[in-house]
């Protein structure tokens, strides 16, 4: 039946029922109304049926992003990074190496900033070997908390830990408050210079790349972790030394007297339990071999150097995990001030917060005819909770 052949038998059987209350007889209209609501049903069911038969005979048609076909994209033009392209990355390597200005047809105006050291964009390709260098070489840097606030946003924090309370049946507890501070995201500019001289000019794509993504992520490395540690907070990164310790959380070590068991006692006794777990020690190697030939009131050894299975070493003080650096000032070195040679920190309380977008800009040194490159990335770091921070402090007097 088709629609038209539909829509003439409903209008005359409608006509029919209309004549038939006219003329009194309310039984037989009521007759010819069930036979149009017949009709609907039949109709219905055969334009389900005639559809149904449609979309069988059609290819089905598969959801964007699974399977293949156009709907996917198989015959489409796929959309790739111009900043990724082997055109940009060459582009990239001769305006490090030899000064060539970017082709035009890769400035993009998104990426035009007020700062005068942006000179290129760092392919994504090379961006992810920096990024993934300098996790894996650095010391600090796998250990903080990591996020991407745009500059200038506040971000709430909290410096109390709640406690969980047994109560009877149907009983109830106090309401604990958190304590809430915030901590306001700025954006430093970190700038490292990288020398890579005329002789090494002539090199392929591949060998280029691997050479600057490890100068620059061991030269970013090496100024974050100095901040993490003694950053001042103006101008960069505020370090965790720079945070002023909660009460009873330092540890004074006279000048004239070394370091003892007694002094890593004390540390350990004025750390928190709940910040137990995740604290680490944190200083030279210079003071850490202070350590290593102390034994406790049992001639047992206080420090102790294992190797793991990739071979490397892994300190350790009454159990607790050592992590050196370079940052500090070592124990026996010649002090004018009160200066902290040891700390204990979970660093899952510094926050260090950057999208990982890096810019360049080169000049030449006219002196030894290099051509420097200057990276740059836009970073913050702050500690968000302090109360795992405990200090070894060297007096000087």
């Amino acid at each position: 039946m088709t629609r038209a052949e539909y829509e003439n038998k409903r209008a005359a059987l409608m006509d029919e029922a209309d004549s038939l209350i006219a003329a009194g007889k309310i039984e037989e209209a009521n007759d010819k109304m069930d036979a149009v609501t017949g009709l609907d049903e039949e109709y219905e069911k055969t334009a389900k049926a005639s559809a149904n038969l449609k979309a069988l005979q059609k290819s089905p048609a598969p959801l964007a992003g699974y399977g293949d076909g156009v709907a996917f994209g198989g015959s489409q033009e796929k959309t790739e990074n111009m900043y990724d392209s082997a055109e940009y990355r060459a582009a990239f390597m001769n305006y490090v190496l030899n000064g060539t200005a970017i082709p035009e047809k890769f400035h993009n105006a998104s990426t035009i900033t007020k700062t005068s050291d942006v000179g290129a964009v760092i392919s994504p390709t090379v961006l992810n070997r920096i990024v993934e260098k300098m996790e894996s070489s650095g010391m600090i840097l796998p250990l903080v908390t990591k996020t991407a606030f745009a500059a200038g946003v506040t971000v709430p924090t909290s410096s109390v830990k709640p406690v969980a309370t047994w109560v009877a049946e149907g009983g109830t507890s106090d309401k604990q408050k958190k304590t809430t501070g915030q901590i306001d995201i700025k954006g430093y500019k970190l700038r490292c210079a990288i020398a890579m001289s005329l002789e090494v000019s002539v090199m392929s794509l591949q060998v280029f790349e691997t050479v600057f993504a490890n100068n620059v992520s061991e030269a970013m490395v090496k100024a974050l972790e100095q901040a993490f540690i003694g950053g001042t907070g103006v101008g960069q990164p505020k370090g965790v030394l720079a945070e002023t310790v909660e009460a009873n959380q330092n540890v004074d070590l006279a000048a004239s007297a070394d370091p003892s068991y007694q002094t890593l006692v004390e540390a350990e006794a004025a750390l928190p339990l709940a910040y137990e777990n995740g604290a680490v020690w944190n200083m030279t190697k210079k003071t850490f071999m202070k350590f290593v030939g102390m034994v406790d009131a049992n001639k047992q050894p206080i420090a102790r150097v294992n190797y793991g299975i990739d071979g490397k070493p892994e300190r350790s003080l009454l159990g607790r995990k050592v992590v050196l650096n370079d940052y500090m000032t070592s124990l026996g070195a010649t002090i004018t001030k009160d200066t902290v040679v040891a700390f204990l920190f979970d660093w899952s309380d510094y926050m260090y917060n950057t999208n990982y977008n890096m810019t360049i800009k080169t000049y030449e040194d006219n002196d030894t005819e290099d051509q420097v490159t200057k990276a740059v990335m836009i970073c913050d770091g702050k500690v968000i909770d302090k109360n795992s921070l405990v200090t070894v402090t060297k007096k000087n007097a």
